[in-house]
């Protein structure tokens, strides 16, 4: 993917060319405008020297901004989800505790063993210095006799073990530590709404990157799993 050509492409145009949902639609345009916005800022403070990189990213907003606000738009898939439309993202009630921190991780390991799959999106808990969050990420690679999954983002993680912390993770990092949960309504709604936790409660939600976006996007939430293919 590349830049468009013409620096002269306005706003106006971008959203005139995005078909049906275009211009005319007032939801449509606002989510775009949001999505455009928020993911110029993150770019702009992108620590890189790789200008190849940053022009990729560049020339898929377009599609990707587009992609999700239709989604968002048009939806009408059995989400717990709200739309935002003023800043383009998900809506849900936030609980008063951070969902998973208390998952028992017997049935989680059991779950995944029986549902891993290429393409799968699923919530990793995020426990830093700051508290508690959850992020979408997705199965890009996963080895069923070993027991191991692969984010695409996060890496690789163990399913045979008892808890399912990042591989390869030490105890001077457990301030940092990565988990993978089991995909349940109430954490998958937490993480497509940005929901953040400190030690003793909840925050201001925290605003998700495109690519959590697009993931969000791509939830079967009739169970959470991949619908299997018909033969």
């Amino acid at each position: 993917m590349t830049i468009e050509g013409s620096s002269s492409r306005t706003q106006t145009g971008f959203f005139s060319e995005s078909g049906e949902l275009g211009g005319s639609h007032a939801q449509f345009t606002e989510i775009c405008t949001a999505l455009y916005e928020r993911e110029l800022i993150a770019l702009s403070h992108l620590s890189t020297t790789n200008i190849s990189i940053l022009k990729r990213r560049m020339g898929g907003l377009p599609y990707h901004v587009q992609s999700v606000a239709r989604f968002m738009v048009s939806q009408n898939s059995p989400s717990p989800l709200q739309v935002d439309t003023h800043n383009g993202s998900w809506y849900a009630k936030q609980p008063a505790k951070c969902p998973g921190l208390n998952q028992d991780s017997e049935n989680c390991i059991n779950w995944y063993r029986k549902h891993m799959a290429y393409g799968l999106i699923v919530p990793v808990l995020i426990h830093s210095i700051e508290g508690f969050t959850i992020e979408l990420d997705s199965i890009d690679m996963f080895n069923a006799d070993e027991g191991k999954v692969h984010l695409n983002k996060h890496g690789w993680f163990n399913v045979a073990r008892s808890l399912l912390s990042r591989a390869n993770e030490t105890k001077e990092a457990a301030l940092n530590s990565i988990t993978l949960l089991k995909p349940t309504k109430a954490i998958m709604s937490s993480a497509c709404s940005g929901h953040v936790w400190n030690y003793k409660t909840r925050t201001m939600p925290r605003a998700l990157s495109m690519r959590e976006m697009r993931l969000s996007t791509q939830i079967n939430w009739k169970n959470l799993t991949l619908t299997p293919k018909k033969q």
